[in-house]
């Protein structure tokens, strides 16, 4: 076993690989001036897909020196039908490759008479469900990395940015009886022709392949209008993790982006599963995003309703209060998405409200309640903020107990209006992991500026940026939408027949409620939204998803990890910026490792074993039971990448960088 020198490099981060070491023999050379014997022949059976599943073997006499595009030529020479080939290539079935360099001889890539091959087309007809629950059928390529297929499936629904996105084998689904009868509707796109621009041409804001009849205009409408709420028996099929567990066994179905679908054992017509897998959405806008950001929203919807994140009461009510909104203002808007003044750019409101600085200036000094001791923010310089513990106001002046940088930390709100509960979760990057720290608020007004504070300081930003005034406006309004309206209850009625309960909230509330008790407090919550357009409302749903604690985390299998030290099966999440060690007989977060704080990590192919080294001289070492390794591994390399992606930069997406980070030994 040998290790390779860094393949990538990124600030702070060395990627290496192990890979088997390779001997080479010496060949005995002969020099002559006069020409090599000719070459014996030999038969060589490949199998043609286009003759039926019944026919026999295509028999072919060949030289070992024949070029692949040499035996192609023959092979449509004796099939004698007539028809476009291009697409055609031969896969070798015990190898499982494609023969895709046809310049290679049949010697270079060692194949003999015994090989088994077949003559089938690249593109074959895959079943697709997407996060709306829509189930469509289209050509995919067969051939390729699944990275490459999933872009050219991204370029035919118009959807940016394909590095977000990944392919899931779906779960298998119980069928009952009365369920036999059921035909599912899927929707044909199998007749869309391939394109290898980077952006479709838009005809009337679609692809011009989707505005050819009237029928593919009605599948686009569905693509990019969401969907109706859910029937409840529709919510009650599907199935819901009940635990960290399950929701490992989910993420251990994801696809290796460095591998073609038939090396995956995707046949065709097989179905397969389109969903966000990377939670750092970039660069969203609603002029260009409409199918992107309406299928982010379909995910977002049903993680709320099959309980996938964890969320408040409070928060449940303002969730069915938007779904319900939504629902009402898609289907008398004639347009999906129209852009606003306030929505030009809509990554600063999925990105905790980031703005822009524009060089005015404004300060704040303020203080809250940390259990018995009080916390003062104190700015540093242009560089951020600290927090400061003191034991009192009177002794604020003094020596304090101890200064806290924020400067890299996770600010996570925890609050109820209805209880006056206005806490700030804290979570601090240290040596071996990250320290939790909770401020509580006296009141509304206090807590959006630390909130604000805070969230600055976590991205280095100091007190004096403009964008701190702009952070509490929208830190108010966040809370105006969960705030009780008790003027509104006269306007209200106290039912709405248009509002089904089962298919907004999720089943724990019904467990808990009758529809009679949830109603009026679905309605309650709706008049804070209820003048939201389209756009705002689709937005607003999505930044509560992305303020939740656990927005973003991806538990890999069952998946028990074992850490140097632990002899004992663990869980390891996976978030845009951290790692996390949960422990399974309790189900806390042991240790917090951020990515920034990452030197390197190595994966030994042979024994399936992930080393991670961190700053400090921390290390943790685990090998993946139930899933493979690759998995973790392409998470850790994924979020990296898109943590490179800046509008500095080119939007072309750097594809050979993904495939690097992720790639494992295939890069190699």
């Amino acid at each position: 076993m040998c290790v390779s020198p860094a393949l990538f490099s990124f600030p702070g981060v060395c990627l290496l690989h192990s890979v088997r070491p390779v001997s080479f023999a010496p060949r005995s050379l002969s020099l002559s001036s006069s020409r090599s014997p000719r070459m014996a022949g030999w038969d060589l059976s490949v199998t043609v897909e286009d003759l039926g599943p019944d026919a026999p073997p295509v028999t072919l006499s060949v030289t070992s020196d024949l070029h692949v595009g040499g035996v192609i030529l023959r092979l449509v020479e004796k099939t004698q039908i007539k028809r476009d080939w291009s697409d055609h290539a031969i896969w070798w079935e015990q190898k499982q490759r494609w023969l895709l360099r046809t310049s290679w001889t049949l010697e270079k890539y060692g194949i003999h008479a015994d090989a088994r091959l077949l003559y089938m087309p690249q593109h074959k007809p895959l079943k697709l469900g997407l996060p709306n629950g829509i189930t469509l059928r289209l050509h995919a390529c067969f051939s390729s990395p699944v990275f490459q297929t999933l872009m050219g499936i991204c370029r035919m629904l118009n959807i940016r940015h394909p590095e977000e996105l990944s392919l899931l084998r779906p779960l298998e689904e119980k069928k009952k009886k009365k369920d036999k009868d059921s035909a599912e509707e899927i929707y044909d796109l199998t007749e869309v022709p391939r394109s290898s621009v980077s952006r479709p041409c838009l005809y009337n804001g679609m692809p011009a392949h989707f505005a050819d009849s009237p029928k593919m205009e009605a599948i686009y409408k569905m693509l990019s209008v969401t969907q109706p709420p859910p029937a409840p028996e529709v919510v009650a099929k599907q199935y819901r993790p009940a635990s960290v567990v399950d929701k490992a066994h989910i993420n251990g179905r994801w696809l290796d982006s460095s591998r073609c679908l038939i090396q995956q054992g995707i046949r065709e017509n097989d179905r397969l599963w389109l969903r966000f897998k990377y939670f750092a959405f970039y660069d969203i806008e609603p002029k260009y995003d409409v199918v992107r950001l309406t299928q982010l929203y379909e995910q977002a919807r049903w993680s709320i309703l099959l309980e996938d994140i964890d969320c408040t009461e409070e928060e449940m009510m303002l969730f069915g209060a938007l779904q319900y909104h939504i629902s009402k203002v898609s289907q008398s808007e004639p347009k999906l998405l129209s852009s606003s003044a306030a929505m030009d750019d809509l990554e600063s409101a999925l990105q905790s409200l980031e703005v822009k600085m524009d060089g005015e200036s404004s300060s704040f000094c303020g203080e809250t309640e940390a259990c018995d001791y009080m916390f003062q923010a104190k700015e540093v310089d242009t560089e951020g903020i600290q927090a400061v513990l003191v034991q009192s106001k009177e002794e604020s002046i003094g020596e304090p107990i101890q200064q806290i940088n924020l400067r890299g930390c996770e600010v996570a709100p925890d609050v109820n209006m209805a209880a006056q509960k206005f806490l700030i979760r804290l979570l601090i990057p240290a040596p071996e992991g990250m320290n939790e720290v909770y401020l509580r608020c006296e009141n509304e007004q206090q807590y959006a500026q630390w909130m604000a504070a805070c969230r600055l300081a976590s991205k280095g930003k100091s007190l004096a940026d403009s964008s701190f005034q702009s952070e509490i406006k929208s830190i108010h309004s966040f809370l105006a939408m969960q705030r009780t309206n008790p003027s509104s209850h006269g306007n209200t009625p106290a039912n709405d027949e248009s509002i089904n309960t089962h298919s907004l909230v999720s089943p724990r509330y019904h467990k808990k409620y009758k529809t009679k008790q949830l109603t009026p407090r679905i309605l309650d919550a709706y008049q804070n939204v209820a003048q939201l357009s389209l756009t705002d409302a689709l937005t607003r749903f999505l930044q509560i998803w992305q303020a939740l604690p656990d927005f973003g985390l991806s538990y890999i299998t069952f998946l028990t990890n074992r850490f140097k030290g632990s002899r004992k099966d663990e869980v390891l999440g996976i978030a845009p910026n951290r790692l996390i060690r949960i422990d399974l007989g309790v189900g806390d977060v042991v240790k917090t490792w951020r990515y920034n704080n990452m030197k390197q990590w190595n994966v030994n192919w042979d024994i399936r074993q992930m080393a991670i080294e961190f700053e400090g001289n921390v290390n943790i070492a685990f090998s993946c039971v139930t899933a493979d390794c690759k998995i973790v591994h392409e998470f850790i390399g994924g979020y990296i990448f898109m943590s490179t992606r800046s509008r500095e930069k080119s939007d072309t997406l750097n594809e050979e960088l993904f495939h690097k980070l992720t790639g494992g030994h295939e890069a190699l």
